[in-house]
């Protein structure tokens, strides 16, 4: 083959090569970016359905799934005859879907809806996004929701988009007090739990939006009360519209609560207070059961039932803090205290029931005088007669021979310086000082003055007055110290007290000193025909820079002891006889006009 021939092989062969390849070069490349890009769909896919699936399929189960939650009916409070003092009553509420504030018109509707039902936007808003945008669940937003606000919400729930994609009205029980103001430091209120207190809550089963006791008797008996929740679970379209009932749980009311309050004696209590700053505390002396514990000023708990408005706010500011339950409060307990240093005297026996010690117009000690309220003493008396009329001079002589230490512990084993364990947790310990208190707080030893002070009901002393009716319930039943209380469950008498272990010449003593100061005493007040015979202790307290306090405790009938009654008249101006034995008068009166045996 000559030299020419080679040459068109050859390049006919390249040109043959070179055409074949272009032919197949688009088909090839359109491969492998079909395999890259299918490779890519298929690991992102991978990715969304291993790694992120569950939180897909949570969101779409969240658009596709709402929940109208149902709250249960909380439990109702009687007293102890039977008389409701709370329960619920029916009302409407205003409620949002989250999703609502990704409508492109949210802030429009929120400037409305914060017009209508007064509440302010932040409020609102923060409520929704606290739930979570994606949240399944209605919002509450209002309560107790008036007719023309209810109106107003209807028509506007167009505005919307569908009422399952915004808007809710319907119906709630909220807590009613069918009695007002009455009683209301026993009972309390009920809120809505803020976030702090629901982030506390969150393990006990409780969630946003639960209205939960905030004070008194619903606070303390919180689990019993609240119930069970419930609801409908709704399967809703792309719209919002309900497709089917997915599940529906009914919720469970409350448990009831019946206390040892009778109400015609709180009634009694706190018409006999008035408007003075004080408290009343009626109590069985067997038992401890608390019968009636007033205090002013007062609040209504139904307020809490809906928005509280400012105007509301500053009545109570101006009122002097109607929270505030004076009962369980300290202030100088005066001369009532001298029970307690009566028994300190007998019981060391370095003063036995027999004792009799002069009196003076003032007891001199360290330099200071310590003045017999008479400004002339009475002369030799005992036990009796010093209780009688309330010698300063005789009880302060007692109180220095016996000791600080042994007049402290005595205070102590009445109770006096700790809580008495009542259900309410308001409740402050008050005071009872010693040494070591004196030197923390003064940098300063305790002295024979602060033992006579502390004789008298005075000085650094403390007591709130359901202590002092603790006290008092001590001599009427015999020598038993109480566990006030308010539950009314049946429990034995022996669950509810514990013996002092008192000499029986020691309660003979106190007993007949007490009825004394009815008798022929200080507490002539009591001494009336429309009470069994009865005895008591008054007691005046210095507080400056105001008024003195006045004080007056009693019991009846003087024999076999059915009630204890405690009044306390803050910076009264008067005198505990003449102030604060007519109020214990007054609800005497009463429970034995509604409790004749």
């Amino acid at each position: 083959m000559s030299s020419d021939s080679y040459s068109f092989y050859d390049s006919r062969q390249k040109q043959t090569n070179r055409t074949t390849g272009q032919k197949r070069q688009p088909w090839l490349i359109m491969v492998l970016v079909s395999l890259i890009l299918l490779g890519g769909i298929g690991t992102r896919l991978a990715f969304l359905q291993l790694f992120q699936g569950k939180i897909y399929r949570e969101k779409a189960e969240n658009n596709r799934i709402r929940i109208i939650p149902k709250p249960p009916v909380r439990g109702n409070i009687f007293d102890r005859k039977g008389r409701v003092l709370a329960s619920t009553r029916l009302t409407h509420a205003a409620y949002l879907w989250p999703v609502v504030i990704k409508q492109p018109n949210w802030p429009e509707n929120l400037r409305y809806l914060s017009q209508l039902l007064s509440i302010p936007e932040d409020s609102i808003q923060t409520k929704i996004e606290q739930a979570g945008y994606n949240s399944p669940t209605l919002i509450r937003i209002a309560r107790s929701l008036n007719p023309a606000q209810i109106t107003a919400l209807e028509e506007f729930k167009s505005e919307f988009k569908g009422e399952l994609n915004g808007l809710e009205v319907d119906i709630e029980s909220v807590r009613d007090y069918p009695n007002g103001e009455l009683a209301s430091h026993i009972l309390g209120y009920t809120g809505e739990l803020n976030p702090e207190q629901l982030a506390k809550r969150r393990s006990q089963g409780y969630r946003l939006g639960d209205i939960v006791g905030k004070m008194g008797v619903e606070a303390a008996y919180e689990q019993q009360l609240r119930g069970e929740w419930g609801g409908l679970q709704l399967e809703v379209d792309g719209a919002g519209k309900v497709m089917k009932v997915l599940g529906q749980k009914i919720g469970k009311a409350g448990k009831d609560v019946t206390l040892t309050l009778d109400l015609d004696v709180q009634k009694a209590a706190e018409a006999a207070l008035g408007q003075r700053k004080g408290a009343v505390v009626a109590l069985d002396p067997k038992t401890g059961g608390i019968l009636a514990m007033a205090s002013y000023p007062r609040f209504d708990p139904n307020v809490f039932s809906s928005q509280i408005t400012t105007e509301t706010w500053e009545q109570w500011r101006k009122a002097g803090d109607p929270f505030v339950n004076r009962a369980l409060r300290g202030f100088p307990p005066a001369s009532t205290f001298k029970i307690v240093t009566a028994t300190a005297g007998m019981e060391t026996g370095k003063y036995p029931p027999n004792t009799i010690l002069n009196t003076f117009a003032y007891l001199r000690v360290g330099g200071t005088a310590f003045g017999e309220w008479n400004r002339a003493g009475f002369g030799p008396m005992g036990y009796v007669r010093a209780m009688a009329w309330s010698s300063n001079t005789f009880h302060g002589q007692i109180g220095r021979g016996v000791g600080g230490p042994t007049l402290i512990k005595w205070s102590r084993l009445y109770g006096f310086g700790q809580t008495t364990g009542v259900e309410l947790t308001e409740e402050l310990p008050g005071l009872i000082a010693d040494d070591a208190w004196k030197r923390a707080n003064y940098n300063w030893e305790w002295t024979d003055g602060d033992t006579v002070n502390m004789s008298i009901g005075q000085g650094f002393t403390q007591a709130t007055p359901l202590q002092v009716a603790v006290m008092f319930a001590v001599p009427a039943n015999g020598g038993y110290k109480v566990k006030p209380h308010f539950l009314n469950d049946g429990r034995d008498i022996s669950q509810w007290r514990t013996s002092m272990n008192l000499k029986p010449t020691t309660v003979k003593i106190l007993r007949e000193g007490l009825r004394a100061v009815v008798s022929s005493g200080t507490g002539k007040a009591l001494n009336v025909p429309s009470l069994p015979p009865s005895a008591g202790k008054s007691g005046t307290a210095e507080a400056p820079p105001g008024k003195p306090h006045a004080w007056f405790g009693g019991y009846a009938p003087y024999d076999k002891p059915e009630i204890v009654v405690v009044a306390f008249a803050e910076h009264s101006g008067g005198g505990g006889g003449s102030v604060a034995a007519p109020i214990v008068r007054q609800v005497m009166e009463a429970y034995f006009k509604h409790n004749k045996k």
